[in-house]
C-alpha cells in the first residue's frame, strides 16, 4: 500500500501531539510527541498506569481540548486547527464517546437518554426508531423505558453504548469502559463492542487499565510519562 492509499485508509492521525499544562515551576508535559495512525474498522487498546497521558490523549482525538504542539487529524480534518465553533459539529458527526461512569440523566429514561445527542437537532421518530433499534441490538429491548436506577451498572453501559452510536459516527473513543463493571459484565460488554466492531466497520479507541482489552484488541499501545509506545511490560 503506497502512501496515498495509506493516508486515505487512516482516519485517526496524530502528528508530534503534545500537551503541556502550566508554567513554571507547575508546568506538566502530559504528552511528549505522540505519533498515532488508526486504520477505519481497527479496534486499538490503549494501556499504562494512572497519570500517564491516557485521558488527555483521548481528550485531543475527541477535539475536547486543543494540543500545545502537534496536530489531530480526523478523517482527513485538522481538528487541532478547526475554529471551536465548528468543532461542535466534528464532535456530532464523527466521533461517539464511552465513559467509565456512563453519565447518564438519572430522570430520564434509556431510551430518552439515547436521544439526548440529537436533542438540540430536533426530535423526530426517525430518530426515535433508531433508538429503539439500537437499544435492541444491545440487549435492552425490554428495558429501554427504565430510568437508569432501575438498570444494572451493564445495562447502563449499555445504554451509554447505544447513546454513542446514535448519530452513526466513524470512530468511537471509550474511556475505561469496563473500569466499573464486575468480571463478567465487563467481558460481555468487551464482546459487544467487538461485535459492533466487526459487523458496523466502527472504529473503537479504548483507554483502559483492563488486561482483557488488549488480550482481545486488533493492536495494543502502551502509554507511560506521555510517550507512545507499541511494547506491552510484562507486568500488561
Amino acid at each position: 500500500m503506497g502512501p496515498v492509499e495509506e493516508q486515505r485508509a487512516s482516519i485517526v492521525v496524530t502528528q508530534k501531539l503534545t500537551k503541556i499544562y502550566g508554567r513554571g515551576a507547575t508546568r506538566v508535559t502530559a504528552l511528549k510527541g505522540v505519533n498515532l495512525r488508526v486504520r477505519r474498522g481497527e479496534f486499538i487498546a490503549i494501556l499504562g498506569p494512572s497519570g500517564s497521558g491516557k485521558t488527555t490523549l483521548l481528550n485531543m482525538l475527541g477535539a475536547l481540548d486543543r494540543p500545545t504542539e502537534g496536530r489531530v487529524i480526523i478523517d482527513r480534518m485538522v481538528t487541532s486547527m478547526v475554529p471551536e465553533r465548528r468543532l461542535y459539529k466534528i464532535r456530532r458527526e464523527k466521533l461517539g464517546f464511552i465513559f467509565q461512569t456512563y453519565y447518564l440523566v438519572p430522570t430520564m429514561n434509556a431510551l430518552q437518554n439515547v436521544l439526548m445527542p440529537v436533542l438540540p437537532i430536533r426530535r423526530n421518530k426517525r430518530y426515535e426508531k433508531r433508538a429503539e433499534r439500537l437499544l435492541d441490538m444491545v440487549g435492552l429491548k425490554g428495558r429501554m423505558h427504565h430510568k437508569p436506577g432501575e438498570l444494572s451498572g451493564g445495562e447502563q453501559q449499555r445504554v451509554a453504548i447505544a447513546r454513542a452510536l446514535i448519530l452513526n459516527p466513524s470512530v468511537i473513543l471509550a474511556d475505561e469502559p469496563t473500569g466499573n463493571l464486575d468480571s463478567k459484565t465487563g467481558a460481555d460488554i468487551i464482546e459487544l463492542m467487538q461485535r459492533l466492531n466487526r459487523e458496523r466497520d466502527k472504529t473503537f479507541i479504548i483507554v483502559t487499565h483492563d488486561r482483557r482489552l488488549a488480550d482481545n484488541a486488533e493492536r495494543a499501545l502502551y502509554l507511560e510519562d506521555g510517550r507512545l509506545s507499541d511494547i506491552l511490560p510484562e507486568e500488561y
